[in-house]
């Protein structure tokens, strides 16, 4: 579930043009038009227009002339709606002026799109590649691949919502438990939704950005957006690798542990530009690469990259040759002889295709990194041990604020939120109005005295929402560590939220004000959830809603379905078997669990008698299939969770909770949705926020009803 709604265009033909992400940013500019009345006239557009990429070839005359003919009054006022309809004609007129679409880009010509959405035909082109390269062998895709790139055979294919759910499992495995996906060989509308809702969801779940796409343009498979999250979830794919628990030989790239811990922090294709900047070092090329476009168009790092990994491989007549193109295809050549994959045409090379060239030097790292570390160089085993503690808590928090459709994409939590801009900006999806941006700063990361001022509101608005703040100030978080921003595992099996309760290991404020900052996060992430949960009204009657609230509501669920199964609490150990939301999923949305794929998930090991063989069955094994099971099942439903199936099997208290609101949250979002508040004699009192089970939090994102396929998010 998340706060944010999207901008809404009356005309529904209007609203067809754009995605939510181009409607954000496009009202941006529109209000930043506003003049000192505090309206916008066609006399503030020109020099707002002008400066939109797509309209940058017509000059401000050009564009005032332009508008003059529509309307010749320009101190006339103008609304977003007639604002966007001359943005799309001028957008014409641009295009038409430049002598019409560059040769490689495909038009999309279908009712529900307009001339501005491109897509690359060499991207389309490699993905299909790829994806006949690593589904080809599919049981349920081998009918149909493999696909002819050249044609837009893809595009039909996607609309049942399995190729791509596929997909993701292969740039993640096991992201999606294929059981829960509709893979009859004709699916009705509801199946065909409940696929990309699944997809959508899950994309989200290994960190794609899909807060402009709903599940109606995928299943109308609208081909910028298809190809846009192709090459997402491609690019996690072919990026794994470039991780220092996967590739630990990637410490030589840094000379001591300081610069290990900066390392860890960079995004894969800062990491993947910094292993390919320090082979070019070391092979006296001069130029240091910044981008995967421009810097690599002459294809001059490329040849001394590959001579340099493959010596044995390496000619001179690469360089030597001045056609960039030539070269282009000497490289490709010679990056086969290694058995990289094909994902470049020397035209987009030349060109400086930045998707494709990343795709292509993720290739050759994969196959031939040309890294040997000497582990005694840097004790980097400390430090990945630290990584893995908290890697799945900083997993679920990165996800989340992700989803939220913040303009700032977190690639790394802990170095990220220092700069104060990202809280502020999720505090304001939680509680819009609560910020005061004109007293905040975006580049703050790099100016210390407006870091501080940034997080100094964050600690005041957290005090407004009346969070627990104690022993923390804007200061920790300016000049928080990996340890400062989140350090949860200590916290797990601690209720109450004292120094004395943590025992003789946390002596210094520091750990204090580590725990303090976790609890704030999941404070904030509670805070939302309940917040989207409170404002279902007509559900709610206007009271609030607690963690009570939500309890009851899934045990009620659960009994009124006839069955038996109920929770104590939201640490009851046996919910570790999966059962009870198996029956919580399948008393909301009575078909979407297929019970023949359930298993007991008894706990310990046990003995089954089948006729006169002993079988002994690992019920852990149990545990997890149901885990996996419930995760994609709830993601299929319309559920944004960031869980993962060990937080189910070991009952981890916070991830329950968010996974329960999160059916609850869809479940009252549906026609007919039933809740009752539990009156004052049956609440207990509340817990404070910091006597709130453990501090690991995935959360809820917009949801999407299958009843109600079309959305603008994810």
């Amino acid at each position: 579930m998340s706060s944010f709604v999207g901008v809404i265009v009356s005309d529904p033909w209007l609203q067809s043009q754009f995605t939510q992400v181009e409607l954000r940013g496009l009202k941006s500019k529109f209000l930043s038009a506003k003049n000192q009345s505090g309206n916008v006239t066609f006399a503030d557009l020109p020099p707002v227009l002008a400066k939109l990429k797509e309209v940058t070839e017509l000059t401000e005359n050009e564009i005032t002339d332009i508008l003059k003919e529509s309307s010749p009054d320009l101190n006339e006022e103008v609304d977003f709606e007639t604002f966007l309809r001359h943005y799309l004609d001028l957008q014409a007129q641009a295009s038409a002026k430049v002598g019409g679409p560059n040769p490689q880009s495909s038009f999309l010509k279908a009712t529900t799109t307009t001339l501005h959405h491109t897509i690359s035909e060499s991207e389309k082109s490699s993905y299909v590649a790829h994806i006949n390269n690593y589904l080809g062998e599919d049981p349920f895709l081998k009918d149909y691949l493999p696909l002819d790139p050249a044609s837009d055979d893809i595009f039909e294919l996607a609309k049942d919502g399995v190729l791509l759910c596929k997909l993701i499992n292969v740039a993640v495995p096991n992201t999606i438990d294929e059981r829960a996906i509709n893979t009859k060989k004709v699916l009705n509308p509801w199946e065909r939704n409940e696929n990309h809702t699944l997809c959508l969801n899950s994309a989200k779940a290994i960190g794609c950005t899909v807060v402009n796409i709903g599940t109606q343009d995928l299943i109308e498979a609208r081909p910028h957006l298809v190809v846009g999250l192709m090459s997402q979830i491609i690019k996690i794919q072919l990026l794994s690798d470039l991780d220092l628990k996967k590739t630990p030989q990637l410490v030589e790239l840094v000379e001591d542990t300081k610069d290990v811990e900066e390392l860890m922090g960079l995004a894969p294709e800062k990491v993947l530009l910094k292993w390919m900047n320090f082979h070019l070092k070391r092979a006296g090329f001069e130029k240091q690469i910044t981008n995967f476009s421009s810097d690599l168009k002459d294809g001059e790092a490329y040849a001394h990259l590959l001579n340099a990994l493959a010596p044995e491989l390496g000619t001179n007549s690469t360089l030597e040759t001045t056609d960039p193109t030539e070269r282009a295809k000497l490289i490709i050549e010679q990056a086969e002889k290694l058995d990289c994959k094909r994902y470049v045409t020397p035209k987009d090379i030349v060109d400086g295709s930045a998707n494709l060239n990343l795709a292509f030097v993720a290739q050759i790292f994969q196959h031939r990194n040309g890294l040997s570390v000497d582990q005694s160089k840097i004790p980097v085993a400390d430090m990945m041990e630290d990584d893995a503690q908290t890697s799945r808590e900083e997993r679920c928090f990165r996800l989340w604020i992700n989803s939220l459709g913040i303009e700032t994409h977190v690639n790394n939590l802990f170095d990220t939120v220092r700069g104060g801009w990202v809280l502020l900006e999720v505090l304001e999806k939680a509680s819009p109005g609560s910020v005061n941006w004109k007293q905040a700063s975006k580049t703050a990361i790099n100016m210390p005295f407006k870091k501080l001022e940034n997080c100094n509101q964050v600690v005041s608005i957290g005090k407004d929402l009346n969070f627990s703040m104690v022993n923390i100030a804007g200061n920790d978080i300016a000049q928080g560590n990996k340890k400062l921003i989140i350090e949860l595992r200590a916290f797990q099996c601690h209720n109450v939220f004292t120094p004395k309760s943590f025992g003789s290991s946390f002596k210094h404020r520091h750990n204090f004000i580590c725990l303090s900052f976790a609890a704030f996060l999941w404070q904030l992430m509670r805070f939302s959830m309940l917040n989207l949960l409170k404002n279902l009204r007509q559900h709610s009657h206007g009271k609030e809603i607690g963690d009570a609230d939500i309890l009851n509501w899934a045990n009620e669920k659960v009994k009124r379905s006839g069955r038996s199964s109920q929770m104590e609490s939201f640490k009851d150990k046996n919910l570790a078997t999966g059962r009870f939301f198996l029956e919580l999923l399948s008393s909301v949305e009575p078909r979407v669990v297929n019970w023949a794929l359930v298993t007991k998930g008894t706990t310990g090991i046990f003995l089954e008698l089948k006729v006169d063989l002993i079988v002994i069955v690992n019920a852990d094994e149990d545990k997890k299939s149901n885990a996996t099971y419930i995760i994609s099942v709830a993601r299929k439903l319309g559920c944004s969770i960031f869980l993962l199936p060990e937080d189910i099997i070991e009952v981890n208290q916070k991830m329950i909770l968010t996974l329960t609101a999160s059916i609850m949250y869809w479940s009252l979002q549906k026609k007919g949705g039933d809740f009752e508040p539990l009156s004052p004699s049956q609440q207990s009192e509340p817990p404070s926020p910091s006597q709130q089970s453990e501090p690991s939090s995935p959360s809820l994102s917009n949801n999407q009803s299958p009843t109600s396929p079309s959305g603008d998010d994810g």
